[in-house]
């Protein structure tokens, strides 16, 4: 397993930038990875369970594992077959915009080809708008 973490600074709110995770249907609209979410819920909590949805259909099955409001952050697990994937994900302030994380958790050869889009997606996360 590998570990890696990616950041990203933009000139959004931090309570802006939190909304968009904490807010499933949201993903789609800065997240490239992500055509739709498949849940019930509406908000990120723990246990919420579900699918995403990106390019070709491909899917993955979800489990929201932890969930701080008060200190932005969450870590959810993802799984295809046998491949597990977690992600631990935090927004903070940063100077008059914000900063956001991501930790991946996950074999090599995945980190290796999901960082260059959750870097793209970090970046749309914070931006202004």
């Amino acid at each position: 397993m590998a570990n890696v973490t990616l950041s990203a600074r933009g000139e959004s709110e931090p309570a802006t930038a939190w909304e968009r995770y904490a807010q499933v249907d949201a993903w789609p609209q800065w997240s490239p990875q992500i055509t739709r979410v498949e849940t019930e819920a509406a908000r990120i909590a723990p246990g919420v369970t579900g699918r995403v949805v990106g390019p070709l259909g491909v899917s993955v099955a979800f489990r929201i594992d932890e969930v701080d409001e008060s200190a932005r952050r969450w870590s959810w697990t993802v799984h295809r077959g046998p491949l597990t994937v977690r992600l631990h994900h935090g927004v903070r302030p940063d100077g008059d915009g914000t900063r956001t994380w991501l930790t991946i958790d996950a074999p090599l050869p995945v980190v290796l080809g999901y960082a260059p889009l959750a870097q793209l997606a970090l970046r749309k996360l914070v931006a202004a708008g």
